[in-house]
């Protein structure tokens, strides 16, 4: 963490995006939703009339009915209750979907259609929700006293800057979902120091992983056209109170997982799209650009599929290096982003070509 919180608040970051053209977005964020097709695929086929349902109606509510306005009630101080009309599905197609398909799995579970154990059913987990405390304060050194290991640091540090160029991708991606220009330096690099910071203090409060741009939730602004700080913020005290009020958090483990497949398969295709849609500033009759688009993105995804199935490939004599180079080459992201950067910047190109 401490080489992000290095990276991005002294200005690395921003030397490097000197280097960075779409030619290294488009292989960077499209390989993120491309490479979590699987994760989809397992989710969705746990039940796919219950997940085809989920992305049909999700579908159906993000863009199909996003101009229908329905009856609502607002107060208004010296105005009282009143109605009014808004855009409920285009404002909360992802959220209303979950909550129809959640109840749909609850009737479904009620009449003991499906077996128990079911992945559909929605009291399979629900031993998690009974089992949990109702309240728990996380506090730094909570599993004991930090230790720190050559091996575990760097590690870490080949998942960090996977992360740290996913991030950078992300960034404009959302500028653009949002219809705001694309982010200055400056502001990349905070972002990048910010998320840095984030990982430090996931490490001392015990946690098992760090903190970064997540592409689910660039995929679910897309989605839900909602790309407001406030709406941000008060989804920052929701996650609080799960934290804090361990029930609470429970309650949102227990939603079936062909009702999370559905979800995926349609936030995680937003993503390869928005990924793609910078091929819209570079020159596609040069069969430069198509040749260094279509192979950093094959090839990403062909090396990495290779290393999981050859962990033991690489042998440098030292387990430590074998480790961070096995992760490095096993992220289809890093390895897209990589390669995109390295193959625009050494092929011969005019500016105009590069976008």
């Amino acid at each position: 963490s401490l080489v992000q919180v290095f990276i991005g608040y002294f200005g690395v970051m921003g030397i490097l995006l000197r280097y960075v053209t779409p030619l290294t977005i488009v292989p960077t964020v499209s390989l993120v939703g491309l490479s979590l097709f699987e994760n989809a695929a397992e989710a969705a086929s746990k039940h796919w009339a219950i997940s085809g349902s989920t992305i049909l109606m999700l579908t159906v509510f993000s863009q199909c009915l996003t101009e229908v306005k329905v009856p609502g009630i607002n107060y208004k101080r010296g105005q009282g209750f009143r109605i009014i009309w808004f855009n409920l599905f285009k404002l909360f197609p992802v959220l209303l979907t979950i909550v129809i398909m959640w109840a749909v799995c609850g009737i479904i579970t009620l009449k003991d259609v499906l077996p128990r154990g079911h992945p559909a059913r929605t009291d399979v987990k629900i031993k998690i929700l009974e089992d949990s405390d109702w309240f728990r304060i996380p506090y730094p050194g909570q599993w004991g006293m930090p230790t720190v290991s050559a091996s575990g640091v760097l590690g870490m540090l080949a998942g960090v800057l996977a992360c740290t160029v996913e991030s950078i991708s992300y960034y404009p991606t959302v500028a653009k979902m949002c219809g705001a220009p694309p982010p200055p330096v400056h502001a990349i690099n905070r972002g990048i120091g910010t998320e840095g910071l984030g990982t430090m203090l996931a490490g001392l409060w015990g946690s098992g992983n760090g903190t970064n741009t997540f592409g689910e939730n660039v995929g679910a602004i897309g989605v839900t056209k909602v790309g407001s700080r406030r709406v941000i913020q008060y989804a920052c005290v929701l996650m609080l109170l799960q934290g804090v009020i361990n029930k609470f958090g429970a309650v949102f483990i227990i939603i079936p997982e062909p009702v999370v497949g559905g979800i995926f398969c349609v936030m995680f295709g937003m993503i390869t799209a928005f990924g793609l849609s910078a091929l819209q500033y570079v020159e596609l009759n040069s069969s430069r650009n198509l040749y260094i688009i279509g192979f950093s993105m094959f090839f990403s995804l062909v090396l990495p599929k290779w290393m999981v199935a050859h962990p033991d490939a690489i042998q440098t004599g030292s387990q430590i290096l074998d480790s961070v180079l096995t992760v490095l080459l096993s992220t289809s992201i890093l390895v897209g982003g990589l390669l995109g950067c390295l193959l625009d910047n050494t092929i011969p190109g005019t500016p105009e070509e590069r976008g």
